[in-house]
């Protein structure tokens, strides 16, 4: 009797209190993080801002110095903004220009033409190179990716005397030919678009040859459409450096040298034209600053909606 009276209580089921506490801490961990990046891109915008501020400062300079009367590029310490802003200095650069040999407008269209000709002709014959020393086997290739390589170590300088004496051979002396050529086989173009080609997926080359495409036409269509944020970033490149290049070495005539030229020897020797070469600095630079803020714009959509990995 008394086991029958005995009553089993059946046990009390636990509250889920884990699941609680839980939530909390993902909760806090959440905000945690969010606080944390938060923070994180504060701190890039500051650190960008200041590297900003140290790159257009030299621009800021430059402009300004343009803009100074004679007596105000003397003062020691030097003062950042012109006390008295005055366009004379450009007024002065247009009047010496005037007594050249050849025309102001002569010496533009040949710093165009072959700043022009000499990108575009870059571009095509690195691109050209760049693809086989990419994606195809052959023997040597690693050694030619090597010269390729040492070949960045020396200056334009050191094959001055060998370029000179291949032009003078095939006659192409006082010419344009003698300002174009030489500087179409740069090798720092080279250099970029290959190692850029390199992360182009072979599959997908693979899959063109497999529907009918030929070499020339996966080039074309599949490879330099892919690799164009390396085109873009070699066309900068390349049209800066020849737009300030001096072409003495291989030209005598005034009617084919180029505007730097030109505006060195307007400006130079004598103090009174010391602010008509901050004018010349100035008007050298708005052209590739131009052409570096119209292609930076497309290297950035570009690489955003590029970049197919394996």
């Amino acid at each position: 009797m008394a086991l029958k009276a005995m009553k089993v209580r059946p046990a009390k089921a636990e509250k889920p209190r884990k699941i609680r506490v839980h939530r909390r801490v993902n909760l806090l961990g959440t905000g945690s993080r969010r606080n944390r990046k938060t923070y994180g891109d504060v701190f890039m915008l500051i650190i960008i801002g200041i590297m900003a501020a140290f790159s257009f400062f030299p621009l800021l300079m430059s402009v300004n110095m343009s803009l100074k009367p004679i007596h105000e590029l003397f003062y020691y310490p030097p003062k950042i903004f012109a006390e008295n802003p005055t366009f004379d200095n450009f007024r002065m650069l247009f009047s010496l220009m005037q007594n050249t040999r050849v025309s102001f407008f002569r010496y533009a269209f040949n710093t165009v033409f072959i700043s022009v000709a000499v990108t575009a002709g870059h571009v095509f014959l690195a691109s050209m190179a760049a693809y086989p020393l990419a994606k195809m086997k052959m023997p040597g290739i690693n050694a030619l990716n090597q010269m390729i390589m040492l070949s960045l170590m020396f200056v334009s300088a050191v094959t001055d005397v060998a370029n000179y004496l291949t032009i003078s051979w095939l006659g192409w002396l006082d010419s344009y030919w003698a300002c174009i050529i030489p500087s179409m086989g740069a090798s720092l173009g080279l250099f970029i678009m290959r190692n850029y080609m390199t992360t182009i997926p072979d599959t997908l080359l693979e899959a063109a040859r497999i529907d009918g495409c030929s070499d020339y036409g996966i080039y074309w269509k599949i490879v330099m459409p892919m690799a164009r944020p390396a085109w873009l970033t070699v066309t900068i490149l390349m049209f800066q450096q020849v737009w300030n290049m001096d072409n003495t070495n291989y030209v005598y005539s005034e009617a084919y040298k180029t505007l730097p030229y030109a505006l060195s020897q307007v400006t130079s020797g004598a103090m009174v034209r010391m602010g008509a070469a901050q004018a010349v600095g100035v008007l050298m630079m708005i052209i590739p600053a131009v052409v570096f803020m119209v292609n930076q714009t497309k290297i950035i959509d570009t690489m955003a909606s590029s970049g197919i990995k394996e």
